[in-house]
């Protein structure tokens, strides 16, 4: 590798200068970089030998820019068989947010520096604080599917959020906050009221949402082959995404069976003779088409149902009936509060089956550990459970049970 200075004449008779590091890349292919100053010429050299000698070093010229890296990329998740919803995030953060900022660069030209004026212009630009860690992260997978293929030798986003990881959740859990009883969770007597204002179509549905925790996905997939009467269980084996299609859990742990109470199991039984079937695509001896029974919690077409309407034809509007609502600020026609629902998605009522079971049994719970209270959530890991609801647990030092110790001691 060698630094040496070259002269030049242009057509118009001025004298031009640069340096030129001269060097042989890892496949031996000879490459040449040119430099206004010594200095940098000798910084890269410096660079570059290292990365050579480590089988790191990409040249420009051999690298891609950042949109171009980004097609290929969305082209392996599609590959591998990635979920459509995850698909289409991947594509947004790379047309609307990566693109627009660095989509020119040259992948193997970003560093520290750059990502971090990189998330500066994001910012400025208005992204949120979540936004921006998220394309961060899609920047990161993109990075390293363009080190996979030789575009690059290191993947910079890493490097930043394996310094600074551990600091970054911190401060992400402690803006979000613990959930809380009233405020990200129904309280026993507003899942009372609920309860009492449920009617219809929505009866069955909402039930089980409150008493078995499934998720809106998980529910708007169920199948009825997955109730079972008898043991008054319900199994989760596949879930429908937001483009109504049908696939398997959100992970392993998804796959799980949980006991249903009784007045749950009544429900499903009573819209069983009810519920809507979809077409089977065949036909009888009369040439009538054959409908069966399929989804648990259809359309009107025996489909999957969209979330959207759930939300909107069915909980807001109970619990707007049921008194769990909150005033909207604006007046109707006839000058009294509009009134909107307190919680405006179903994720409320999953955090409330969740709180069911942890909640001791004098206190109307279930009294589940830890270990169960995971598989009945259906969450990967048990960080994830103590994580989002390790709060809710009894400690077993209230003031009550500390009497009983204190007299058991000294007594």
């Amino acid at each position: 590798m060698s630094v040496r200075k070259r002269a030049w004449i242009t057509p118009k008779g001025e004298e031009k200068t640069a340096w030129v590091v001269d060097y042989m890349d890892a496949a031996g292919k000879r490459r040449l970089k040119t430099f206004q100053r010594k200095k940098e010429a000798d910084a890269f050299a410096a660079t570059a030998s290292v990365e050579v000698r480590e089988g790191t070093h990409v040249a420009d010229s051999a690298s891609a820019t950042v949109a171009a890296a980004g097609k290929l990329w969305i082209a392996s998740c599609e590959a591998a068989g990635r979920e459509r919803t995850t698909i289409v995030g991947y594509r947004a953060h790379l047309d609307l947010h990566i693109a627009p900022f660095i989509g020119a660069t040259k992948i193997s030209a970003l560093t520290v520096p750059a990502v971090r004026a990189f998330e500066d212009k994001l910012r400025d630009a208005g992204r949120s604080q979540a936004m921006v860690r998220k394309v961060l992260v899609s920047l990161g997978s993109l990075l390293a599917d363009a080190q996979e293929r030789g575009l690059t030798g290191r993947n910079v986003v890493r490097d930043i959020r394996g310094r600074r990881g551990r600091a970054e959740r911190h401060q992400e859990k402690r803006q979000k906050g613990r959930l809380k009883i009233g405020v990200d969770i129904p309280t026993r007597e507003e899942v009372k009221a609920i309860v009492g204002a449920l009617h219809g179509r929505w009866r069955p549905l909402l039930l089980t949402a409150i008493f078995t925790g499934l998720r809106a996905s998980e529910l708007r997939g169920l199948r009825w082959s997955d109730v079972d009467f008898d043991k008054r269980e319900i199994r989760v084996h596949q879930r429908a995404d937001c483009f109504n299609e049908i696939g398997k859990p959100k992970s392993i742990s998804g796959e799980r069976t949980i006991p249903a109470p009784p007045a749950v199991i009544a429900a499903l039984k009573e819209w069983k003779l009810a519920c809507p079937r979809r077409e089977s695509g065949k036909v009888d001896s009369d040439g009538r088409k054959v409908m069966v029974l399929d989804l648990v919690f259809p359309n009107g077409a025996g489909k999957v149902e969209q979330l959207n309407n759930i939300i909107r034809r069915g909980v807001q509007p109970i619990l707007v009936d049921a008194g769990v609502a909150v005033e909207t600020g604006e007046l109707d026609k006839e000058g009294k509060p509009v009134l909107a629902a307190k919680y405006t998605g179903m994720h409320a009522l999953r955090h409330f089956y969740a709180s069911w079971c942890i909640n001791r049994k004098e206190d109307g719970g279930l009294g589940l550990p830890p270990k169960v209270v995971q598989e009945r959530m259906g969450h990967a890991t048990i960080t994830m459970t103590m994580d989002v609801y390790g709060h809710l647990f009894p400690r077993g030092d209230d003031a009550e049970e500390l009497a009983l110790a204190e007299a058991a001691l000294l007594g």
